[in-house]
């Protein structure tokens, strides 16, 4: 099996070097290719997001495919600008030279995709190392396997395998995909695997972007419009039940406001989601019975305050909140990933770094206030790799902004212009002038010294 991986990574880098895959306009005819190919299937990505995790058909074009449309219009847009040398200052000592920055693609890429949004984060990245120049292999996460056969089906139908290829399975095709010799990774899902995958890459010494995860905090001052704040952190928390990375983890909130917003949150629960949350059938349903277990097992009976049913026959988990949790309860010990949201109260607002602090560098951190102090404090003094002021989530659907992790929640960016750097190679030329040399390099007198000192200091 491993020499059929090395034949694919072989067949790719060989039309890489045919210099095919560089031109501006084949990156532009591939984005339209792709994305006319997304529009044509979308109502079987959305059928098989039903039947991989139980979303409607609006939560399924909202976080699997919409924002993929606006993704390759914006390269699209900007792909012959980002694609040019950029021409850098030139110091003094360089008289006669000119600087310029060329983005170089990496060659064959390789995109290890998650089971929460199945689809969306394999062609994210996907959409980024095309418009770079790329090649690129894709492996869809076998857990959601309708989804998976669409991306193989969407990929086969478009593209040479020269170019895009698809390998469908579980973790062994993962791995043997790892052994290759490729010349980037992109892998999005948990710090476990992630720590695998970085590992693997560094036997060939591969760069690599790490999407993961970590128990993002969504903080709630006594100052910020509880009733928003309620409603925002709902939504976010509760679309895809819970199994979105960037999903608000667990609250803080200041004790002043926590009454209040626990009765907003009840009310918009069953607002946007029913009195009988297990009858409403465009709520997502818990990828598996292994993760349904897992997040049922963080359950505290004397710590639900609203919510706590769950079939695991039907892969349901109804949203729960639960308070007076500690950091040494077991909800708070791992990322949930699932609709359990715990909260935790804090008096002061210089309380509030302390807590952050004791865990690793979260992925998205939520801020509500009124406050351009208390903004300032937070925003200044924690380090998390995006987020948002007095709303949830948001921040990752712009292209403007670059999207990932700090630490322990990932490394590198992407999206927009960030998704054409992370798969571009920054390959830095001097041109220098044949029409004089300046001598001073080559000397070895003490003069000289002074010379340079006097330049360069």
């Amino acid at each position: 099996m491993d020499s059929q991986y090395e034949a694919l990574v072989s067949r790719q880098r060989r039309y890489y070097y045919s210099g095919e895959t560089k031109k501006v306009a084949f990156r532009v005819e591939q984005l339209t290719r792709l994305k006319d190919a997304i529009r044509e299937r979308e109502d079987q990505i959305i059928d098989a997001a039903y039947r991989d995790l139980g979303k409607s058909k609006r939560e399924a074009f909202l976080t699997e495919i919409g924002f993929l449309y606006s993704e390759i219009k914006d390269m699209i847009k900007n792909i012959d600008l980002w694609a040019k040398p950029k021409k850098e200052k030139t110091p003094l000592t360089h008289m006669g030279s000119a600087s310029y920055i060329y983005k170089e693609p990496y060659g064959v890429t390789l995109i290890i995709g998650p089971w929460n949004y199945p689809f969306h984060l394999v062609m994210a990245p996907l959409i980024g190392a095309l418009a770079a120049g790329n090649t690129a292999i894709l492996k869809p996460s076998e857990m959601t396997p309708h989804t998976s056969r669409v991306v193989r089906e969407l990929v086969e139908s478009t593209f040479e395998e020269e170019y895009v290829a698809v390998r469908e399975g579980d973790a062994s095709v993962s791995k043997g995909l790892l052994e290759q010799n490729v010349d980037y990774i992109f892998f999005t899902g948990s710090v476990e695997v992630g720590k695998k995958v970085m590992e693997a890459a560094s036997r060939h010494l591969t760069p690599v972007t790490l999407e993961l995860g970590g128990k993002s905090p969504a903080i709630v001052m006594k100052d910020a419009d509880v009733k928003l704040a309620a409603k925002r952190i709902v939504w976010g928390k509760f679309v895809n039940a819970g199994q979105t990375c960037v999903a608000p983890d667990y609250i803080l909130v200041q004790e002043k406001a926590k009454r209040k917003l626990y009765k907003y949150l009840v009310k918009y629960i069953k607002k946007f989601h029913g009195q009988a949350v297990e009858e409403n059938r465009d709520y997502p349903r818990i990828v598996n019975e292994k993760h349904h277990d897992r997040i049922t097992a963080l359950l505290d009976p004397d710590k639900i305050v609203y919510g706590g049913a769950h079939s695991r026959e039907d892969r349901f988990i109804e949203p729960t909140i639960m308070d007076k949790v500690t950091f040494d309860d077991p909800v708070m010990g791992e990322e949930i990933f699932g609709p359990i949201l715990p909260m935790i109260s804090f008096e002061e607002e210089m309380e509030v770094i302390d807590l952050v602090r004791k865990r690793p560098n979260p992925l998205a951190l939520y801020l509500f206030t009124g406050r351009k102090e208390t903004e300032s404090l937070i925003f200044e003094n924690l380090s998390f790799g995006g987020g948002c002021l007095n709303d949830v989530l948001m921040h990752i659907t712009t292209p403007h902004l670059p999207f990932g992790g700090v630490g322990e929640s990932g490394m590198g960016a992407y999206h927009g212009k960030s998704s054409f750097d992370t798969f571009s190679h920054s390959k830095s030329v001097l041109k220098q002038t044949n029409k004089f040399d300046i001598p001073l390099r080559y000397s070895q007198s003490e003069g000289s010294i002074k010379a340079m000192r006097k330049i360069w200091e």
